[in-house]
């Protein structure tokens, strides 16, 4: 199994996602953080983007699909993104946070931690 890891964090992003109605009709802010396993060898070793996991690529990617989306559930967002990141970058398994800060006022953020594939403990 591999060991490496890829991240992105922090990455904030305004989405319509809620089941109420008035959030059916605002954006809201949605923080997600990514760790995708990801072999990073032959980048080393060449020094050359091309056999690199382009986390920019994937964050654009992640962006544009979820300012196009509109779930009701963040659990149907992120398996959503999971599957998107798992088989257009090939990364092997993935841990993704997904955080709706303002959801409830009383805490700093909400949400859910996906772990989808083979990731390296720890």
């Amino acid at each position: 199994m591999v060991s490496d890891i890829v991240f992105i964090n922090g990455l904030a992003i305004d989405a319509i996602i809620g089941v109420y109605d008035w959030e059916r009709t605002i954006k809201q802010r949605l923080v997600l953080d990514l760790e995708m396993c990801f072999d990073i060898q032959s980048a080393a070793s060449s020094d050359d983007l091309k056999y690199a996991l382009d986390y920019s690529a994937v964050s654009q990617r992640i962006i544009s699909f979820v300012e196009a989306s509109s779930y009701q559930l963040l659990e149907a967002l992120a398996e959503e993104i999971a599957k998107i990141v798992m088989k257009e970058f090939t990364v092997s398994g993935l841990r993704l946070k997904l955080n709706k800060p303002g959801a409830v006022p009383e805490a700093s953020g909400v949400g859910l931690l996906i772990v989808r594939g083979e990731m390296p403990r720890g």
